[in-house]
């Protein structure tokens, strides 16, 4: 609801993959010895069919059984001895196969300085205090900070090392007092994102003796600190019992008062699909705004005077948008104006007031539009600071902030450095902001401005140093022509002067879903890949959120194929254009990511020698059963229901694994520990992939990775992350004939 109401803790997800700092001369032969034999063949799976008929097609699942025990929340993070046993064999596989390989060693040491580059994030501004995390060179996750004045000394406030050694600890957010003096943060484990919402005194460094478990959110406090509005869940083993609850300072939390909770399935059946209610305070603790989601891009919301439910105990609504496919959300209310943003009867969004004293204000007429729809750029945020309406705006995949008073007036573009992804860490009672942006040949940074000056030079507050040259790197914006015709936007990094002859190694990425949008951003270790001579690409496909609501559409439920067909033609595009061929071509994806890349995997084997499917769903026709993936119904689609069915049959990776099919080399991982896509889907399409294969297994085989102490990615330490790129390094270096390049041992 408020840009600097919560600052998320930076988890460091590594997209891309290695590092290193100079160009190599690579010689046209092999430099070493054969590479060491891996194992002989992958470990024995049982076969132990199910067969059921579902809308009258009949279906056979051979690796049900690799579901194991972590199908129910009360197992959540446990497999059962059989299950442990294969994946531990599985580990083990993996572990030899990729060790095996030569010169990982001299890999490891070139990608541990990359990865050992710090970084901050923008500060949030409580009073005359500035809250913020940063992370320096080894250390295993973020700490963080508090300055009094912007140029004021750092204040260490939490240290997650401090709290578990083992790195393995995260702080997933903090949340301020408004006056700084107390903040509530949340801390998890292992990468179960089962944050438990802990109480500190700023001044004095004392935690205090309050703590709120059950996967709870950040909170919005009152001005007073006399209390705050959180979320959590009602049970932890229900991740569809989400509930806001009001917390007073000093009372037993046992006693906190109920606002409002998730609707049961009882209660409203397509409702409990969605991802329930969330909302919070504004600044004055007058308002509590509520939202309800209804879909991955629509919500009901109301907003309501918060002091009369505390009298009254009941929740009487002064503003409600309700049953319309559309997103909205209130930025700031401003003397009792609410500023609103929304993609009704406007799909790439605009941003209108509501006066919340006047009648019948929802309905559309009595609204005030401030800034107007635009059809060549989406709305992706909206602030307001100091007088002004700051609208962060995706143009073509890339960021462009325009300012506004609060009539609607323009005020001026807040300038950027460059072409990239930008984002406004604000408060209302100030234009002071600070601006973070970096692009792939940019290294994030963090800016003072001045919302009132946009035309001002911005102050550099911090930037982590980098041990690389980002001047190296060619940036390239292209266009291609999908499958039906429609044009797809992508990104093309690579190093100055290559040679674009056709043979160059090229990892394509994507994502494609839930309205989330792939824009350009910097990683240290993707110069690595570039002075080996690699191509980089980040294609942004329908179903993501670059150019509107109108794109996500055309690539969820029964459009769902879209998304694919974009990725393919991305691919051709690579290889017609002269970058790489399907021999040096590999492609990486995650979560959803990575059901695009397993659909790709058995829908376009021929494109690309090499697959990267992390943490991915794989079976759509049971995904719904799974954790919390009852959520992503209105993406996907429900298989309970016929015409769903249909689609997702055509497409679901793992019963479109066909027989004597010549596979490119894949390699799965999974979270034991993660709480939203289960780690059974990695596991069966593994053990599918390897029966069906006709490829020789040994120069292509198809790998799993389990990670015992991990969940979804977030919150892993630099130890593990880095142990993960060394990996995925290894595999796209051996699958992609780079390997004879890499001098043996250091």
């Amino acid at each position: 609801m408020h840009n600097s109401v919560v600052l998320a803790a930076i988890s460091g997800t590594i997209l891309i993959l290695g590092a290193c700092q100079s160009q190599r001369n690579l010689p046209p032969v092999s430099i070493l010895p054969k590479p060491a034999a891996v194992p002989d063949s992958p470990p024995e799976t049982k076969i132990d069919p199910v067969t059921e008929t579902i809308h009258g097609v009949t279906l056979t699942d051979n690796y049900r059984w690799l579901e194991g025990d972590n199908a129910d929340p009360d197992h959540m993070g446990k497999v059962d001895d059989e299950v442990a046993k294969w994946t531990d064999a599985q580990n083990a596989y993996t572990r030899a196969w990729l060790d095996n390989l030569p010169g990982r060693d001299k890999i490891e040491a070139e990608i541990r300085p990359l990865m050992e580059v710090g970084s901050v994030s923008a500060p949030g501004m409580y009073a005359d205090r500035y809250f913020y995390s940063k992370r320096e060179g080894t250390q295993n996750q973020p700490v963080y900070f508090y300055r009094d004045g912007y140029k004021g000394q750092p204040h260490e406030l939490l240290d997650p090392a401090k709290l578990d050694a083992s790195g393995l600890t995260t702080i997933s957010w903090i949340s301020p007092s408004h006056d700084g003096k107390l903040v509530a943060y949340g801390t998890y484990r292992a990468g179960d994102e089962n944050s438990v919402l802990h109480l500190m005194n700023v001044d004095t460094g004392q935690t205090l003796p309050l703590e709120i478990p059950g996967k709870t959110e950040a909170p919005t406090w009152l001005p007073d600190s006399s209390g705050f509005v959180y979320h959590n869940l009602s049970d932890i083993k229900n991740p569809y019992s989400g509930q806001l609850k009001f917390h007073v300072m000093g009372q037993d939390p046992a006693n906190d008062k109920l606002i409002f909770r998730q609707y049961t399935p009882e209660e409203d059946a397509k409702l409990a699909t969605t991802w329930g209610p969330d909302g919070g305070l504004d600044k004055t603790g007058k308002w509590f705004i509520l939202s309800y989601a209804t879909g991955t891009a629509s919500n009901d919301l109301w907003v309501i005077n918060f002091d009369d439910w505390r009298k009254t105990g009941t929740l009487y609504e002064d503003f409600s948008l309700t049953g319309k496919q559309a997103s909205s959300g209130i930025a700031e209310v401003v003397d009792d104006v609410a500023y609103m943003q929304t993609t009704y009867n406007s799909p790439n969004g605009r941003v209108v007031a509501i006066d919340l004293h006047g009648k019948n204000n929802g309905d559309e007429s009595t609204w005030k539009t401030i800034v107007p729809e635009r059809k060549d750029a989406v709305i992706q945020g909206v602030s307001i600071a100091g007088g002004r309406v700051a609208v962060t705006y995706m143009v073509n995949a890339s960021t462009q902030i325009d300012l506004f008073d609060l009539t609607g007036a323009p005020k001026g573009t807040l300038r950027l450095p460059g072409i990239g992804t930008a984002g406004l860490s604000t408060e209302k009672d100030r234009s002071e902001a600070y601006l973070s942006f970096s692009s792939f040949n940019y290294p994030p940074s963090i800016f003072r401005v001045d919302l009132a000056s946009p035309d001002a030079e911005p102050e550099l507050w911090e930037r982590p140093d980098v041990p690389v040259n980002p001047d190296s790197a060619v940036v390239k914006q292209v266009w291609y022509t999908s499958k039906d015709g429609t044009k797809v936007s992508m990104f093309i990094v690579h190093k100055k002067g290559l040679n674009l002859n056709g043979d160059n190694p090229t990892i394509l990425y994507g994502y494609g879903g839930f309205n989330i949008p792939m824009t350009p951003g910097f990683s240290a270790t993707l110069f690595q890949w570039l002075d080996w001579g690699g191509v980089y690409a980040i294609a942004n496909l329908r179903g993501g959120g670059e150019y509107g609501e109108n794109w996500h559409t055309s690539g969820m439920l029964d459009k769902k194929q879209n998304v694919f067909d974009d990725f393919a033609a991305a691919a051709e595009y690579l290889e017609h254009e002269g970058y790489t061929r399907p021999e040096r071509l590999a492609i990486r994806g995650g979560s959803n990511g990575g059901l695009l890349t397993g659909t790709l995997v058995t829908q376009r084997p021929e494109l690309f020698s090499a697959a990267i499917v992390a943490v991915p769903l794989l079976d759509m026709i049971r995904y719904q059963n799974f954790l919390m993936a009852r959520y992503w119904v209105p993406e996907y689609g429900d298989p309970a229901n016929a015409a769903d069915f249909n689609w997702l049959i055509k497409y679901s990776p793992y019963q479109n694994v066909k027989p004597g099919t010549k596979y490119p080399a894949v390699y799965l991982t999974a979270g034991e520990n993660d709480s939203r896509v289960h780690p059974g889907h990695a596991r069966k399409f593994a053990a599918a992939l390897r029966a069906a294969d006709a490829s020789d297994q040994n120069q292509k085989p198809i790998l799993l990775w389990v990670d015992r102490e991990a969940g979804h990615g977030q919150g892993k330490p630099l130890n593990l992350r880095l142990r993960d790129v060394v990996d995925e390094r290894m595999f796209l270096m051996r699958q992609l004939g780079m390997l004879q390049y890499v001098p043996q041992g250091n």
